[in-house]
């Protein structure tokens, strides 16, 4: 089969080339992949000199079922999947657990399914472990990238008051659309405290949105797209003017094994394909041509998601 692996001779350091099929586990079902999309973190780890030539990556993918478990567990074949794993989804046939599947309309867009793993399910993971959110003024930082898109728009339909924060101010406009309710360049501009943070970005975006969580709150961190470390001085930590009882929590979608996404993957691709979700993708190529669109989001210049259609 062809699939899309580590050459560091290569543009962008990704290469299609022919690889053996994978060999399902009796839990895994097998996917005939349609389309992918890009993540920084995978897309940066294929840079790295110490990933050997010939990896497949890819943690975002989605495709029609080909052979179904053979523990009986997950979808048939014939069913139209997202699927979510460490790696091997730049590829025409992925090995998944039922776990990590998620079921989708049969009509629905493959291209638009792959955008939801890695993002949505770390929109709403993130957002989930906030609690109510009705009423709560709620900070997305890096809004207009793939995580915080899905984050804008699940936390307005959970009824908060969502501050976006976005360096690109021709992002303001789709913001506010997607629900939005301010925009701002850089946490540092927000003056209302906010109930919590989903921090997409580190850095010094880190250190000014903490500043601005109320007592009680908590500042979820997600990414680390500035490449920034963050250092909080002992009174950004305690806080002044009576703002105590602050945390900040790391987050990773995949810390844990043992999770079974099976059910809100299925749930995020029902509302994608009914258009209560807005997949927010940029940029789409065949996969062939996937150099310039690669380039794209390691320069940082891509907004919103990447999708290569495998053909």
């Amino acid at each position: 089969m062809r699939a899309l692996t580590v050459d560091h001779t290569a543009p962008g350091h990704l290469a299609l080339t022919e690889v053996p099929a994978p060999r399902p586990a009796t839990h895994e079902a097998l996917v005939q992949i349609e389309a992918v999309s890009l993540n920084f973190g995978e897309v940066h780890g294929a840079t790295h000199p110490e990933t050997p030539n010939g990896t497949v990556l890819g943690w975002d993918a989605a495709g029609v079922v080909v052979q179904a478990a053979a523990d009986g567990s997950g979808p048939a074949v014939g069913d139209k999947v997202v699927t979510l794993g460490a790696d091997a989804g730049w590829a025409e046939l992925r090995a998944v657990p039922a776990a990590l599947l998620g079921t989708a309309p049969k009509d629905a867009d493959a291209g638009a399914l792959s955008t939801l793993p890695v993002a949505g399910l770390s929109a709403l993971h993130v957002l989930r472990r906030m609690g109510s959110l009705l009423g709560r003024r709620v900070m997305i930082t890096g809004a207009s990238g793939g995580v915080g898109r899905f984050a804008v728009q699940l936390a307005a339909r959970a009824g908060a008051e969502v501050v976006a924060i976005s360096r690109n101010p021709a992002q303001a406009e789709g913001l506010r659309a997607l629900g939005a309710h301010e925009v701002h360049p850089e946490p540092a501009a927000v003056t209302e405290p906010v109930a919590y943070v989903l921090d997409n970005v580190g850095g010094q975006h880190l250190i000014d949105a903490f500043a601005v969580v109320s007592a009680g709150g908590a500042l979820f961190s997600v990414g680390r797209s500035s490449e920034a470390d963050a250092v909080l001085t002992p009174d950004a930590l305690i806080g002044t003017d009576s703002r105590h009882d602050r945390s900040i929590r790391t987050f990773f979608l995949l810390g844990d094994p043992a999770t079974d996404f099976s059910a809100d993957l299925t749930w995020l691709a029902g509302e994608l394909a009914a258009g209560r979700l807005d997949p927010g993708i940029s940029r789409r190529t065949p996969w062939a041509d996937h150099a310039e669109a690669v380039q794209a989001l390691l320069d940082r210049r891509l907004h919103g998601k990447a999708v290569l259609d495998i053909q």
